[in-house]
């Protein structure tokens, strides 16, 4: 522009003002590729960054700044970094992606990259081009004599509208916060994300693989706290050049052991290029499903290790006592609480071989879903039942009353009148669930009409 240079300057004339200009052909499709490629670098202060048009990046950084330290210090590290990749920059800093992008391109020369909240009198300042409009647009507000963005706040709306239609009043709305413009990320950021920035670059294998080991471990631990687990795994190496490369793992099954996962990747850490050294690393969880606990140690549906289990019981009673130790026993009953009984784990009570399996009694194979989750011994409850042979439709258990929306029943258990110490009246139990969602087990002991001992409420158990 110094050299009397503009846009769309026949290249002639040009070349006349300056006989050694460097011309090249341009490359749109190249440019979009590289203005991606460095949209993606960016994802290293704020997952939320996506593309602006054909020279510009959007970055949403709430909750991001304070990690570079402040906005400050954010805008000064992202414009050293650029400089370094030989790329100029201006940056800006506000509360709306319209506002930012104006003032970065036309504030003052003396002001700031960031424009405090609040600060209206610092946009009417701006010239209309900030307004991001159309070129016939600010041709007409140029021949109107409007040349500032307040000048053309001042108007009355709805001429305005009629005579440039609502795309001005659209852009000062989204200048001004009184219109949403959200910011559409090229990649979703995922819940389930780790992040290690380096004082210095890192290059060799070995510090590699410790950084995976590490960002790996606070990942797995925040899966495993929330019951979920990895079935697509992505590790970013942000390099100092302003390369991004990505190494992606799955597993067949959701898992978050470290060691597992850890070994997948060491067969992919040999790809990685680290050129004149990687300053970040990022591990996203692309991909997960809840997982269930499970037992590991021991063969759920086959033989077992008994010397191994031996030995851990032997442990366990050594450091807690025998009594403490025990394992559950199947008894042929058919009142819930009284279908099993503790047992000694140990030689008194030595295993079949196998874990987790037994012959059960034709009684006990009940047709009906039974609760994870019994109390030990059941606990009274106030209810309310239309007739005697309906479900209740409300009941209070410790203090608080439960209104129920569903229910599903009767399944009748009778007494054990064979054993002298036994149930001597009928239990009509039903599965039901209250207005908040949460699902009981509860039976009525006794029959109607019986004018000695009328009938009462139970609850014996809860369903997840």
């Amino acid at each position: 522009m110094r050299l009397g240079l503009s846009v769309g300057q026949p290249l002639a004339d040009a070349r006349a003002l300056v006989p050694d200009l460097i011309v090249a052909d341009s490359e749109p499709a190249a440019d979009a590729a590289s203005l991606i490629a460095l949209t993606e670098w960016c994802t290293r202060y704020s997952p939320w960054a996506a593309p602006d048009g054909e020279d510009g990046i959007r970055l949403d950084i709430t909750g991001c700044a304070h990690l570079f330290g402040g906005e400050t210090g954010i805008v000064r590290d992202m414009a050293r970094r650029l400089r370094g990749f030989g790329i100029g920059t201006r940056g800006a800093i506000a509360d709306t992606p319209a506002a930012a992008w104006g003032w970065a391109r036309y504030r003052p020369r003396k002001a700031g990259p960031i424009l405090r909240t609040g600060d209206d009198k610092a946009l009417m300042s701006l010239p209309v081009a900030a307004l991001r409009l159309q070129p016939d647009s600010l041709e007409t507000l140029a021949a109107l004599g409007l040349d500032t963005v307040g000048t053309v706040a001042a108007l009355p709306r709805g001429p305005l509208t009629h005579r440039l239609g609502e795309a001005v009043l659209e852009r000062l709305d989204r200048m001004f916060g009184r219109a949403a413009e959200p910011i559409s990320p090229r990649a979703i950021a995922e819940p389930w994300i780790s992040r290690l920035i380096f004082a210095e670059p890192i290059g060799r294998r070995e510090d590699i693989d410790a950084a995976t080991e590490r960002l790996l471990a606070n990942l797995c631990r925040e899966m495993e706290q929330n019951g979920q687990g990895a079935r697509r795994l992505l590790l970013a190496f942000y390099r100092v050049d302003g390369a991004v490369q990505h190494i992606a793992v799955g597993t067949s099954h959701p898992s978050h052991t470290q060691v597992h996962i850890m070994r997948l990747f060491a067969e992919r850490l040999d790809s990685v290029a680290p050129g004149f050294g990687i300053e970040a690393m990022v591990l996203e969880a692309t991909e997960t499903e809840p997982l269930v606990s499970e037992q590991t140690g021991f063969s759920v549906s086959g033989e077992m290790d008994t010397a191994a289990l031996a030995r851990l019981i032997d442990r366990l009673q050594n450091r807690l006592g025998p009594q403490r130790v025990v394992r559950l026993v199947p008894v042929e009953s058919h009142v819930p609480e009284r279908a099993e009984r503790r047992a000694v784990a140990g030689p008194s009570g030595r295993h079949h071989g196998k874990l987790g399996t037994w012959s059960l009694p034709q009684s006990r194979l009940l047709k009906s879903l039974r609760p994870l989750t019994l109390l030990p011994i059941p606990e009274p409850i106030q209810a309310i039942a239309p007739v005697p042979d309906d479900p209740p439709l409300s009941f209070r258990w410790k203090e608080k009353n439960h209104r129920i929306a569903a229910a599903d029943g009767p399944e009748r258990i009778g007494p054990e009148w064979w054993l002298a110490e036994g149930g001597r009246k009928p239990r009509d139990y039903y599965r039901v669930e209250n207005s908040e969602g949460q699902r009981f087990w509860v039976y009525r002991e006794g029959l109607y009409g019986d004018e000695k001992e009328p009938p009462r409420w139970f609850l014996h158990g809860f369903f997840p």
